[in-house]
């Protein structure tokens, strides 16, 4: 009878025009059966050294298990990332100036009293945080990416071009170099991606992409940017897919920055 019931739930669902929504998780967070593209950006370029200066490379502690994920640089001393990235971390390092992660120009760690996660986080909504760093001097290879204006906060961004950049995992029980990659994406109406995850899962503060051919973020590519097409706006950052892995052509979610411009103001003292 439970069968039944649990059968005609679903049947008159379908007539009703409702769909399951599909389940999301953090790209850190992908099953291992998912990862045969293990944790790079999914059918993207190897990028230039120099063309992605504001990303950084961090590696996230607890207790002496470790976990990677990316940041981008808004200021001397302030990384923006996801807040499921730093969630009970000790501590992060993090690499400057990378292309090849284990060649950085230079490294800082710091502890856990300077990873400031949104105060409203929860699951997979307001994934957002900011590291405080020290002081860092820009040049070619380190330099920060402007946020968009306080005038922009409702800008869409729908249709536009953007780019996502990342290295993923570290390791996968061996010591196989990893390269900082990038992918264009088109950013897709947030009706869209409710149509896939539903809108508990895709709300006003999630930016989406559509990831045709595989080309998408994935696992260890969390806390990372989603950068307008020039490079010149962080417009996201990197929080979620689908659970049914990177290159299964569901839409990429990330945390839409302009929802955020007050807070970051707030914290960092950084605005346009």
């Amino acid at each position: 009878m439970k069968a039944f019931v649990l059968l005609l739930a679903s049947l008159l669902g379908v007539c009703a025009g409702f769909t399951v929504p599909h389940t999301a998780v953090h790209p850190r967070d992908l099953k291992v059966e998912h990862r045969s593209i293990e944790g790079r950006i999914t059918n993207g370029n190897v990028a230039a050294e120099g063309q992605v200066p504001y990303i950084v490379g961090v590696s996230l502690n607890s207790n002496g298990n470790w976990w990677w994920c990316g940041g981008s640089i808004i200021g001397n001393t302030w990384v923006l990332t996801a807040a499921h990235c730093v969630a009970g971390a000790d501590e992060a390092s993090l690499y400057y100036g990378a292309i090849n992660y284990n060649e950085p120009a230079f490294r800082h760690t710091v502890s856990r009293e300077n990873l400031i996660m949104y105060p409203g986080y929860v699951g997979l909504d307001h994934d957002l945080a900011m590291i405080r760093t020290p002081h860092v001097d820009f040049y070619s290879l380190v330099n920060k990416i402007e946020l968009p204006s306080l005038n922009e906060r409702y800008n869409s961004y729908e249709n536009n071009w953007a780019q996502a950049s990342g290295w993923g995992a570290i390791y996968d029980g061996s010591n196989v170099v990893e390269d900082l990659r990038f992918v264009e994406v088109r950013v897709i109406s947030v009706s869209d991606c409710q149509a896939y995850y539903g809108t508990e899962t895709a709300t006003e503060n999630v930016i989406c992409v559509d990831t045709p051919d595989g080309k998408s973020t994935c696992q260890g590519d969390s806390g990372g940017p989603l950068a307008t097409r020039e490079g010149d706006k962080l417009i996201g950052v990197t929080s979620f897919g689908s659970i049914y892995g990177c290159q299964s052509g569901a839409p990429a979610g990330f945390t839409r920055v302009t929802n955020y411009l007050e807070w970051i103001k707030e914290v960092t003292g950084i605005y346009y």
